[in-house]
């Protein structure tokens, strides 16, 4: 394939996608439920734990379902790409897989999948891009 396919979302939100689901994928199985109030109690254990309640879930969550049906559909595209369902030479069948089964879960499903920050980097890369260059200096 000579030419780069068409993007419904952009490179960006899928860099920051990516870094949040990066903050997401290092979150461990609950050990602890009742874990004490205070964080120094339980040696700060549960901040590494994947709680309901979590800021990096509830992100990604909310950044994935404020995305438009097409961005959701290239999204899951991406994560399916990037894990090396196809090649970039395959991008429409991709896509068209992923809009048959686009539903309302799209943003659980992608939470379910264990190294989605990996498969969007992989994808992006494919896509001429790189996390990197949309991340801003502190």
């Amino acid at each position: 394939m000579d030419e780069i396919p068409d993007l419904a979302i952009s490179p960006e939100k899928v860099a920051a996608i990516l870094l949040k689901a990066r903050q997401f994928d290092v979150k461990d199985v609950v050990t602890d439920p009742d874990s004490a109030s205070n964080g120094s109690d339980d040696a700060m254990l549960s901040v590494l734990e994947d709680h309901a309640s979590d800021p990096a879930r509830t992100e990604l969550s909310a950044m994935i379902r404020g995305l438009n049906v097409d961005e959701q559909v290239d999204l899951v595209a991406l994560a399916w790409l990037g894990r090396g369902d196809g090649d970039i030479g395959d991008w429409q069948e991709i896509r068209s897989e992923a809009d048959r089964a686009h539903n309302r879960r799209t943003a659980q499903y992608l939470m379910g999948i264990p190294l989605l920050s990996d498969y969007l980097e992989d994808a992006l890369s494919q896509f001429g891009h790189s996390a990197e260059e949309f991340e801003r200096p502190l």
